[in-house]
């Protein structure tokens, strides 16, 4: 079957405007952490599945919500007062026929373990026994769902009419941003500096030349002993992403914590390195798009990838698929300043024959679009062909997400 691919020529690249916009929000943020809570308990359903009945069930759970502690933070100390309460909700086969019986299937305990699993290993300071209070509203999914996901050797149907959307390369805006959340959130700099929590937003407007970051940084309040202190590794942050992105052609001001209030004795302190636990919410989707990054002078899907199912939900799949597709065509197809990548379900038809995919690119000077659309489209029929392999990449974790 002929796969219904498209391409066309665009303008003008992000880069060429006058200004562009771009944010990141880091592991430690609310809508980050819930986004990860969703998608932690996805693949921990996936891999009970596999495991335990060599195939990947009926699931959805990309409906979370994060509603903000309170807490009391102080140089040298502070405390916890009240929980953050995280809520996982959605849709999980939890009976599966195996003979002449049903087994079941402990949805919730898998659920419940694999947040806390994930806030241990995202959060230095935020303990989930002690900090959240963590609950679960995963339905049991729709029993006919069961038969379409045994029929291992056909190629699964799309289970929702969904877009996704994915471009590159990346702007030097978009690079900077990302790398700086990235080194903040590294374990090398966690190491070096522990008082900074995980909590790191960074924001970039670049106006022609002149890009202005801004720095969220959450610090830990049980780390830093006074104010002096603070001001002092404010500044060793401040340094350390100046090192960092000393090589960009871009004129880069950076800012970190600029909302502290000295005079006053207001800091951004806090007990567990996030926000979330003096009454910042979250929500599965809010935060960063599947690229890592929030950027809206881009074209972009707004579904929500974290906790959708990775075997045939398209509002997961097809934004991880187009991200790749455009990644691809960036790198490999030669008079191709930038492309976006547009990827169209349709329910109940097979993930690898969806409604379009379409990609528009934006050429160097000189070349045509004849030059380039058998290759483009070419490699959009590849990255359909091969759709299923994104799954295993998904549970792996080397495709990002949020």
């Amino acid at each position: 079957m002929v796969r219904s691919v498209h391409s066309e020529q665009l303008p003008d690249c992000v880069s060429d405007l006058q200004v562009e916009i771009v944010e990141r929000k880091g592991i430690g943020h609310p809508d980050s952490i819930i986004d990860g809570a969703c998608e932690a308990v996805s693949i921990a359903l996936s891999k009970y599945y596999l495991e335990n009945f060599d195939v990947i069930f009926h699931h959805n759970v990309d409906k979370g919500l994060l509603v903000g502690g309170k807490s009391k933070a102080y140089f040298g100390g502070g405390k916890v007062i009240d929980p953050i309460y995280i809520l996982v909700a959605g849709r999980a086969t939890d009976v599966v026929p195996v003979g002449n019986k049903m087994e079941d299937v402990p949805v919730e305990t898998i659920a419940k373990e694999a947040v806390a699993n994930y806030i241990r290993g995202t959060m230095r300071f935020l303990d989930p026994k002690r900090h959240t209070r963590v609950e679960t509203m995963i339905r049991e999914g729709s029993p006919d769902l069961i038969a379409v996901f045994l029929r291992k050797k056909s190629m699964p149907v799309a289970n929702d009419t969904s877009v996704g959307v994915g471009f590159a390369p990346l702007s030097e805006t978009e690079r900077v941003v990302f790398d700086v959340e990235q080194m903040l959130n590294s374990s090398k700099f966690k190491k070096k500096y522990p008082s900074v929590g995980e909590d790191i937003k960074v924001m970039g407007m670049r106006v022609g030349k002149k890009l202005n970051a801004q720095v969220a940084a959450a610090m830990v309040s049980g780390q830093i002993k006074d104010a002096s202190e603070y001001a002092s590794i404010m500044d060793d942050v401040r340094n350390e992403v100046n090192d960092l992105i000393a090589k960009s052609p871009l004129d880069v001001n950076v800012r970190v914590n600029s909302g502290d209030d000295p005079k006053r004795g207001s800091y951004y302190l806090t007990v567990t390195g996030t926000s979330a636990e003096q009454g910042d919410d979250g929500n599965t989707g809010r935060g960063n798009r599947v690229n890592g990054l929030i950027s809206p002078m881009r074209q972009y899907s707004m579904e929500a990838t974290a906790g959708k199912n990775p075997v045939n939900h398209t509002g997961k799949l097809y934004n991880a698929v187009a991200v790749q597709a455009a990644a691809q065509i960036a790198k490999e197809v030669k008079g191709v300043r930038e492309v976006y990548v547009r990827i169209l379900s349709r329910i109940g038809s097979p993930i690898d024959q969806p409604q379009i995919a379409s990609a528009a690119v934006i050429l160097e000077k000189g070349t045509k679009m004849t030059n380039v659309r058998a290759e483009v489209e070419g490699i959009l029929d590849d990255q359909l062909r091969d759709i299923r392999n994104i799954t295993d990449l998904i549970l792996e974790k080397r495709v990002i997400l949020f």
